[in-house]
């Protein structure tokens, strides 16, 4: 199997991002499904001959031998095959369940054993004993998706198996919530048809290689999937081990807003302040936190580190600063970080430490 290696150089876990999305998830205790043909959206890039069908067309028949239907006690999803073993889908979709059966295009159920899952990315992989021969595993882009660029889904929304939807990427480097108490980042937004039953499925390019994993929608016209760079990162881990270790710094940051940048008397309007540092968290010491200031009726995070780099790389932004430390750390790394503090630019280091379980902090 061939797999893209992308990574980006972007940041962390926390902040007061609220997306009230819902989990495309699993459709509950649904009944079996009958065997049905998978459904294509009419867009096509080009006009063909009918028979010949789209580009849609040509993906949906290069890859859904390798997508599938993934069954528990709890309800259902979708998956696609990871490599010659293992299936990967969301952790919403497998839940607790500790087995699954898994049911391929051509009608061939195999079950499968959940080998690992971790909330905060809301990733599973499932480990099956022997895939149909007609089964091949998805390969990863190898280049981060793009603004507008055309995509594919394939999925078994409502019980109807198979369905293709097509779309654009409409977003990338989203902060999106998980089933745990972390953000989950680097996340592409697609204007896509995403339903219940659709989660855990391959976003595709039209060159048929997997962009993301479908996880969740937010109304008609707004859906997320999970990135090719964090699931190449974070699968291979719950294959091996059963779980995955995210790094945490154990701080939350806000941007530089114009009434917070008078406030602070900084005139350049970059970088991140740094509301909160946990106590005993890797950044508590390192990084000097903001105080509340009542400021014509409104409370202004004041006098705290302003951060600017990590190891660095410049950061603008809660997404920057989530999608660097997902994609490019690990716990225990040492991460320069550079502040603006008193007015003048310095450089930190601290010592990453594993993230806990439950957040210490109502940020994180």
């Amino acid at each position: 199997m061939q797999r893209g290696s992308t990574s980006r150089r972007t940041l962390l876990k926390f902040g007061s991002i609220a997306l009230a999305t819902g989990l495309a998830g699993c459709n509950d205790r649904s009944p079996p499904a009958d065997t049905s043909p998978g459904q294509a959206d009419n867009r096509s890039t080009e006009t063909r001959p009918q028979a010949d069908g789209s580009v849609y067309t040509q993906v949906y028949r290069e890859t859904i031998s390798s997508v599938v239907l993934v069954r528990t006690s709890q309800g259902q999803g979708t998956g696609f095959l990871y490599d010659d073993a293992h299936v990967v889908t969301n952790a919403h979709v497998v839940g607790s369940a500790r087995t699954t059966q898994l049911r391929f295009d051509d009608g061939t159920w195999s079950p499968g054993e959940v080998r690992g899952t971790d909330v905060h990315s809301d990733l599973a992989a499932i480990r099956l004993d022997s895939p149909p021969d007609s089964a091949t595993p998805l390969s990863f882009a190898q280049n981060r998706p793009v603004i507008g660029q055309e995509v594919v889904a394939i999925g078994n929304p409502y019980n109807l198996d198979g369905t293709v939807t097509t779309g654009v990427v409409s977003g990338t480097d989203r902060l999106i919530p998980s089933p745990g108490e972390y953000l989950i980042p680097d996340a592409i937004q697609t204007d896509a048809a995403i339903n219940p039953g659709n989660s855990g499925g391959p976003l595709m390019s039209v060159d048929g290689t997997v962009i993301g994993v479908v996880n969740s929608k937010r109304g008609d016209n707004i859906a997320f999937g999970i990135s090719a760079a964090l699931t190449q990162r974070v699968v291979p881990r719950l294959i091996e081990r059963g779980d995955y270790e995210h790094a945490y710094m154990g701080a939350s940051f806000e941007a530089i807003t114009p009434t917070i940048a008078e406030a602070n008397e900084v005139g350049d309007r970059r970088g991140l302040l740094v509301v909160e540092t946990v106590d005993g968290g890797p950044a508590d010491g390192p990084l000097r936190q903001s105080e509340g200031r009542l400021i014509d009726g409104n409370r202004v995070p004041v006098g705290g580190d302003i951060l600017l780099a990590v190891d660095g790389t410049e950061v603008s932004s809660l997404e920057d600063v989530a999608s660097y430390m997902s994609l490019e750390t690990q716990p225990g790394d040492a991460v320069r970080l550079t502040v603006l503090r008193d007015g003048a630019e310095r450089t930190v280091e601290l010592t990453l430490e594993s993230r806990p379980t439950r957040s210490r902090s109502p940020l994180r």
